[in-house]
């Protein structure tokens, strides 16, 4: 069967709404958090496949998915560049943002 990774699904309407919230939770942020057992997923063959608003939330999760891949692979910020693309390559990093 397959698992499936979430980091919780955040909507960004939702964040639009709720300005007056002590605390904005962000996939990014979620992402950061998790980052020991993220790349442990990605390291067993997961999927990753980012939802969302092109812009700003798709960026900012790209950049936290780098740094998480830098930190916990042992390697710079250049070396993790590469291996997104090859997950990307291999069809394991998909988009789908507007």
């Amino acid at each position: 069967g397959h698992r499936i990774w979430t980091a919780g699904a955040v909507s960004l309407r939702a964040l639009a709404w709720s300005r007056d919230q002590k605390e904005k939770i962000y996939v990014q942020d979620k992402l950061r958090e998790q980052g020991a057992e993220l790349w442990r997923w990605i390291n067993d063959g997961a999927h990753i496949y980012v939802c969302g608003d092109a812009r700003r939330m798709a960026a900012d999760v790209e950049k936290a998915l780098l740094e998480v891949i830098a930190e916990f692979g042992g390697m710079d910020l250049e070396s993790a560049d590469e291996y997104l693309s090859e997950l990307r390559v291999e069809r394991r990093y998909q988009r789908d943002v507007y």
